[in-house]
């Protein structure tokens, strides 16, 4: 395990330019711990602290201020835990547990001078092992066997479907009637309406209005007449031949 660590790249999760060492009592019995029983006045190291995270274990690392110097270090598996744990009485304030080379650990204090510092410190563990918590879900979910059924969205055999592509539902549409309830005949390709029937061409037999002026019947039958030519009428004529024939007879 700790050659798989060693080979995986370093990233730095958090860097505070100063904080704080102090040493603690040890643990009397279970009650929580307090920063008010440290002697806070008078830290016994201070320098820099920077967090770094190789793989899923995060370390937290207290290094000289110029040198860069390692002074101890304290890796963290899961956060909130043994390794790093809050005091009750302060949000400034923190317990380590460090450890060293051989093994061997220890429990100290650390505090932070501004509590912003403080704040950046806690939200950069938890968002390691908010990330170390989803890889371990997605590890469990690829080895584990997917149990839910799946949805088969496949064609049985001899299905099939029809697509409806292009078509629209046509409505019946009525034709615009007028007022009188007869429907009105579409215009001609031309766009121009043919003219009513003329009511003399169609109607033969229709009569002058009545009322009319008798001098209007006969102008009209005298341009009618003059247009005509006179049929020879036997009887005139015969009249006149028997006039005549009366004259021949008469006495002298």
């Amino acid at each position: 395990m700790a050659t798989e660590g060693q080979s995986e790249y370093e990233s730095v999760l958090c860097v505070k330019p100063e904080v704080n060492v102090y040493r603690i009592p040890p643990r009397a019995s279970n009650r929580a711990i307090r920063a008010a029983d440290w002697k806070l006045d008078a830290p016994d190291w201070t320098g820099r602290m920077r967090v770094t995270a190789r793989g899923k274990v995060a370390y937290v690392k207290l290094e000289d201020k110029i040198s860069g110097e390692l002074f101890a270090q304290a890796p963290v598996d899961e956060y909130p835990g043994i390794a790093v744990e809050t005091v009750s009485d302060s949000s400034r304030y923190f317990v380590l547990r460090i450890q060293d080379d051989n093994g061997r650990s220890a429990f100290i204090g650390i505090g932070f001078g501004d509590r912003g510092d403080a704040f950046d410190f806690n939200v950069a563990l938890q968002d390691h092992f908010k990330w170390v918590k989803q890889e371990n879900e997605f590890t469990k979910q690829a080895q584990a066997p997917d149990s839910t059924p799946k949805l088969d969205l496949g064609f049985k055999e001899g299905q099939t479907i029809t697509l409806n592509i292009g078509q629209s539902k046509k409505k019946d549409r009525s034709r615009p009637q007028s007022s009188g309830g007869f429907g009105l005949l579409p215009p001609p390709p031309g766009g121009k309406l043919a003219p009513p029937p003329s009511s003399r061409s169609t109607n033969h037999n229709t009569q002058p209005p009545a009322g009319g002026s008798d001098t209007g019947c006969l102008l009209d039958l005298d341009s009618s007449n003059s247009n005509s030519v006179a049929p020879s009428n036997p009887t005139t004529t015969a009249t006149s031949d028997l006039w005549g024939d009366f004259d021949s007879v008469s006495p002298k």
